[in-house]
């Protein structure tokens, strides 16, 4: 029995549905209805371009320094200090991450079937 002295504002149908929706009352969800592929790199992607930005971050510090040493005004030595501190934690980076996969491999291979 609605009471005419409450406004009716209609809020079911102003609802806008998205993919979070869950399944409630006459509401479709739409997580069931399509599966997403992820978009993202697969492992050896993402390992072969952290290989890749490694070689750069050590390679930038000698660069850099080549160019002060050859008198180049746009690059000074704070520029190369940076650049150092920033392929030392590129390489402790790298370092722990190696270990981290070797550990979880270890443990994978542990697993009987």
């Amino acid at each position: 029995m609605m009471n005419s002295n409450f406004p009716n504002y209609g809020l079911a149908s102003r609802i806008q549905h998205t993919k979070f929706d869950s399944q409630f009352g006459k509401m479709p969800s739409m997580r069931m209805e399509r599966i997403e592929s992820p978009d993202g790199a697969n492992f050896k992607q993402v390992f072969s371009g952290l290989v890749e930005n490694l070689n750069d971050q050590m390679e930038a510090p000698d660069n850099l320094l080549k160019d002060v040493m050859s008198g180049n005004q746009n690059v000074d030595i704070h520029d190369v200090m940076t650049a150092m501190s920033k392929s030392e934690i590129t390489v402790n980076l790298a370092t722990q991450m190696v270990g981290k996969v070797i550990n979880a491999y270890d443990r994978i291979s542990q697993i009987s079937v």
